[in-house]
């Protein structure tokens, strides 16, 4: 399976468990998964759509990951193909095992960073022709995509493939595409690495880590929270009723354009909002239940906010959107 490409899809898992990702050939994610989720997914593999599992520490690196194939109807004894990467092409290697408890076993020991989880497979070195260097940029084309990308990375919310996507596609023009994929993954994983780096420095709780409690602690009343949720509040409107639980009581949201000014310096905007109950959605609406369910709905936002530590600015009422005050955006990647 080397050079599988990572999946994508659904996100599964809680924030509690082993300090990985997993993907699956289902497009599975599971982010932090519980003890036992590892090894239960390494059994489960071999069916058809199924047969293989990509693994990495979060934060992430491009070249640290551990990875599995397995074919149920292969008739071979050794018939999962294991492998990890650990920072280069020439640090690769290889082994066959017998059976999914083996491999579970292997991998679990390598998230967990065990001393000498490695022991016991017979590892060979895989060898690759060795890729070819994309061209450098020019210089005005990479000065203009560096600082785009950087931030990106401020914001937080990308991974490597959605930062390529976005070198690639930003400096296009009608039918001129000045940069090759080649050219946007090997700039995006630069920075990716410069941005790891950076925050490899950093201690303690963030304000971003601050907001996601306070988003769960929403999500867990009955408020349908979102960050970083569409482009624009025009889509974040029309869209977030179907984000989240048909029983939600209302919503919070802060949308694309929202996260990068706040990861410019400035006050984060926060977009709330009661959801009607079923017997009045299809009626006239009442303006005077509308906004008092808003602001019904505002007032929790600000306590939750408070109960983090966050400053916030709102004149509580229905039309004015909430600020997130005096923050320090300094999101931590983790994909």
């Amino acid at each position: 399976m080397t050079g599988t490409a990572r999946a994508t899809g659904m996100t599964m898992g809680l924030a509690t468990g082993m300090a990985i990702r997993i993907e699956t050939e289902r497009g599975e994610a599971y982010v932090r998964p519980a003890p036992g989720e590892l090894e239960r997914l390494a059994e489960r593999i071999g069916a058809d759509g199924d047969h293989f599992l990509i693994v990495e520490r979060l934060p992430s690196d491009p070249d640290v990951y551990i990875q599995v194939w397995h074919d149920a109807a292969d008739s071979g004894g050794e018939a999962y193909q294991l492998e990890y990467r650990d920072g280069s092409p020439d640090r690769h290697f290889r082994a066959f095992l017998h059976t999914g408890a083996e491999v579970g076993a292997v991998m679990a020991g390598w998230a967990r960073g065990d001393e000498g989880w490695e022991l016991g497979p017979a590892w060979e070195r895989v060898l690759f022709t060795p890729e070819e260097t994309p061209p450098p940029l020019d210089d005005a084309v990479r000065e203009q995509l560096e600082e785009r990308v950087r931030l990106s990375l401020r914001c937080g919310y990308a991974g490597r493939k959605e930062l390529a996507e976005l070198a690639e596609d930003y400096l296009v023009t009608g039918t001129v595409r000045p940069v090759s994929a080649a050219q946007a993954m090997a700039l995006a994983v630069r920075l990716w690495r410069e941005r790891l780096a950076e925050q490899a420095d950093w201690s303690g709780e963030t304000d971003p880590e601050r907001l996601a409690r306070a988003f769960a602690a929403l999500e867990a009343a009955g408020i349908t929270a979102r960050e970083n949720f569409t482009c624009c509040r025009g889509c974040g409107l029309a869209e977030i009723r179907g984000a989240g639980s048909g029983a939600a009581r209302g919503f919070v949201f802060f949308h694309r354009q929202c996260t990068e000014g706040a990861a410019e310096g400035g006050d984060l905007f926060l977009f709330y909002g009661g959801f009607a109950p079923d017997g009045e959605r299809d009626g006239e609406p009442d303006d005077a239940a509308s906004d008092e369910r808003t602001v019904a709905v505002g007032r929790e936002v600000v306590a939750a906010l408070e109960g983090v530590g966050l400053r916030w600015s709102w004149d509580g009422s229905a039309h004015d959107a909430i600020r997130v005050t005096g923050l320090d955006w300094r999101k931590r990647l983790t994909r």
